[in-house]
Order: C-alpha cells, then sequence, then structure tokens
C-alpha cells in the first residue's frame, strides 16, 4: 500500500523556496527520485503563501519509506533544512485512504 505526504516547509525571506531550488540544483531531489520505491517528490509553490512549499513524497510502502528515512540523503536534506532555518508540518496519507475519501469527487 502507498504512503504520500504532503510536507510543508515554512521559512523566512524566501528560504523555503530557495531551500527546493538547491534540492533541485543540486540533484538530490533527482537522488531521491531515483530510490528504490519512491513513486513521487515534487515540490509547489503555494500561490497565497510565498514562505510556504508544498513537497508531495510516496512510497510503494512503509519499507521503502523506512530506507528513505535511515539513509544518507535524509542527512543532507536535514543539513539543508537547518541551513535555512525551515520550520514543517505534514499529512501523511494511504492510498487506501485517499480513494476511499474522495471516491465521488474524483473524476478519472
Amino acid at each position: 500500500m502507498s504512503i504520500t505526504f504532503n510536507l510543508y516547509y515554512k521559512g523566512k525571506n524566501n528560504n523555503a523556496l530557495l531551500f527546493a531550488k538547491v534540492m533541485e540544483e543540486s540533484g538530490l531531489a533527482d537522488k531521491i527520485r531515483s530510490s528504490k520505491g519512491n513513486l513521487k517528490y515534487e515540490y509547489f509553490v503555494p500561490l497565497n503563501s510565498s514562505d510556504t512549499v508544498l513537497l508531495i513524497d510516496s512510497w510503494q510502502d512503509e519499507a521503502a519509506l523506512r530506507l528513505h528515512h535511515e539513509g544518507p540523503l535524509m542527512k543532507e536534506i536535514a543539513l539543508l533544512r537547518e541551513k535555512y532555518d525551515l520550520h514543517m508540518s505534514a499529512k501523511r496519507f494511504t492510498e487506501e485512504e485517499i480513494k476511499k475519501d474522495n471516491e465521488e469527487y474524483i473524476r478519472e
């Protein structure tokens, strides 16, 4: 069962956006995307909040997520978060929950 996170990075002086740009330009985001079990790793900027960046991060299952969290890339991410003084909040969803809660609203 896949797992998806909506991670909201918040920082002053456009630091969340700078963080996301460094993740992309350094190739770190691509390394995560190529990790075994990663289904999606994309940054978005909300139109109503210039100090926030949304990361949608999806994994094949709990085992893939655990490997990611225990791997060396997480240490690099943690250092960048600290460098840009980011604060985070997260929402976790399973594929089953998403389908169940939105069945009547999603048009495929």
